[in-house]
């Protein structure tokens, strides 16, 4: 069920990318303290690419990431690294350490890639909803109601129309 649930995710941020052009993709919004909905799906992309490029070493820090520019100004190359990371995320279950500092101190953490794979499907949607806050402002684009929203919150929303 990960997998579709990430699939599904991934394909509703392709839609929208797939609208944008590149000005659309670079413009700053004010109500995201300037930043764009390219530097969003840059740190999005980024973090699934952590994930699948330290998967064989088996530790992972997302701290490590690239912040490749070309992905937050290029609404194609963009969607290619999200075609990529779709294409590469069944594999199999295996222990990670999540690695990172914090105030100076060097954590590792047990983790799993599955684990890995829930945190950024999480995290991808609560970027969404931020990118959602920019796509508002851009009156001739279309997305789905339920962009940028938690699973656990669109299954709340069934149970209370029943």
């Amino acid at each position: 069920m990960l997998i579709p649930s990430l699939h599904k995710t991934l394909n509703e941020l392709v839609l929208l990318l797939n609208q944008l052009s590149d000005d659309d993709f670079t413009t700053p919004c004010k109500g995201l303290s300037n930043a764009t909905i390219g530097e969003h799906t840059r740190h999005i992309i980024e973090m699934f690419q952590c994930l699948e490029n330290q998967y064989e070493s088996g530790i992972v820090n997302y701290d490590k990431r690239n912040r490749n520019f070309q992905i937050q100004s290029e609404t194609a190359f963009a969607l290619q690294c999200l075609y990529d990371i779709k294409n590469q995320l069944e594999k199999e279950n295996k222990k990670v350490i999540l690695e990172q500092i914090v105030d100076g101190e060097e954590l590792h953490i047990e983790s799993n890639y599955f684990r890995e794979l829930l945190y950024n499907l999480e995290h991808c949607i609560h970027h969404q909803a931020l990118i959602k806050v920019a796509v508002l402002q851009l009156e001739h684009l279309q997305i789905d109601e339920d962009f940028g929203v938690a699973r656990s919150t669109i299954e709340y929303r069934k149970q209370c129309a029943q």
